[in-house]
């Protein structure tokens, strides 16, 4: 074979494996890429349903309040039933709760609690997590001092978006602490700071598009939320 074809086959011969071997690590970057995408799949918020919940008496034998958690992910984008995974807690002992299903631990007690549901991030280790509220509230009739039974009654507040209300007279200051009791008539100031604010939900139409609300607490108690954009 004459040399210049010789060398022509090898020249053909290296492009090929080089073209070959492009291609494997082409292939082989998209399959990185994609286990990498799924390796940082990250929770960017959880949200709870319903975000508050009165059982009319505080007897353990009637049915639960079944709260359900909610997250939305990125990396790829989705939305996901998280309630079997994410850890519920309760701050007052007046319910129990499990998996999302809250009942009343019965006796005499009575009154408001929060509810928190917990998920990791899914990046930056165990001590970054995502938190949502709810409450509960558990009433006595036989009692005129729980919540319905006549002298006091219980003011439920939930944050759509990212944002604070407190409350003048203190006691609520939500996320976190997002249940107080107040004498029934009495009035209550909320106050929407810490976000964008866009509006209320269940408050005075006057105050609709304003960040303060002031609530006049029912005998059956009531709940305010406030959206943030």
């Amino acid at each position: 074979m004459p040399l210049g074809r010789c060398l022509q086959g090898v020249v053909g011969m290296k492009r090929g494996y080089i073209g070959l071997a492009m291609g494997v690590m082409i292939a082989l970057g998209g399959f990185l890429s994609l286990a990498s995408c799924g390796h940082q799949r990250q929770v960017t918020s959880l949200t709870i349903t319903p975000t508050t919940f009165t059982f009319l008496t505080n007897s353990p034998t009637q049915a639960g309040a079944q709260y359900t958690a909610t997250a939305t992910y990125i990396h790829p984008p989705s939305t996901q039933d998280v309630t079997s995974q994410a850890a519920w807690a309760v701050d007052f002992p007046i319910v129990t709760i499990n998996s999302g299903l809250v009942v009343p631990v019965g006796g005499s007690s009575c009154g408001g609690a929060n509810i928190t549901a917990t998920m990791p991030q899914g990046t930056g280790g165990s001590s970054n997590i995502v938190t949502a509220y709810a409450t509960v509230t558990v009433d006595n009739p036989a009692i005129l001092q729980c919540p319905g039974g006549g002298t006091v009654a219980t003011l439920a507040v939930g944050v759509n978006g990212t944002g604070l209300v407190t409350s003048t007279p203190a006691g609520i200051s939500c996320p976190g602490t997002c249940i107080a009791s107040y004498d029934v008539g009495a009035s209550v100031l909320l106050t929407a700071s810490g976000g964008t604010f866009s509006s209320w939900t269940n408050c005075t139409a006057a105050t609709q598009s304003t960040p303060e609300c002031t609530v006049t607490i029912p005998s059956g108690g009531t709940a305010v939320v406030a959206n943030f954009n």
